[in-house]
């Protein structure tokens, strides 16, 4: 029986992460969209950003707006704003930003973002030999349902 594509499931990682979209050969899932449960996947390079944003990330789709349901219908503003904040608060925002244009196609712990390049000053470079930059990407984390 032939193997097909290669696929890892991030339903257990911590935290908040990066799927940088690249010809692999592997595809990565995680389990989104709340109580929706869905399983989407993209081809690439999985790269662990941080913890504590994960956590962010998580207490915002599980609270008063969305409530753990998972925003399936697409981010809007307010959602993206609070992206933004929490990647600026962890220092993130400065070589990874939203991909304003797909709020539409985006939902919890699955938003599309585009990787600008790597942290010059950052001793351990997160994204070492990924470019050319820009490159598409999906964020991901823990998903509440």
């Amino acid at each position: 029986m032939p193997m097909g594509q290669p696929k890892i499931a991030l339903w257990y990682g911590i935290g908040l992460g990066a799927i940088v979209s690249l010809p692999t050969g592997v595809l990565y899932s995680n389990q989104t969209g709340g109580t929706s449960c869905l399983h989407p996947e993209l081809e690439g390079a999985y790269v662990p950003l941080d913890a504590d944003a994960g956590e962010e990330l998580y207490a915002y789709f599980a609270g008063p707006k969305h409530q753990g349901t998972g925003a399936t219908s697409g981010l809007d503003d307010e959602d993206a704003a609070f992206i933004e904040m929490v990647l600026a608060k962890h220092g993130l925002s400065g070589f990874i930003s939203l991909d304003r244009s797909r709020l539409r196609a985006s939902h919890e712990a699955w938003v599309w973002a585009t990787v600008t390049g790597d942290r010059g000053d950052h001793e351990t470079a997160l994204f070492r030999g990924l470019g050319p930059y820009p490159r598409e990407a999906v964020l991901t984390w823990d998903n509440t349902d």
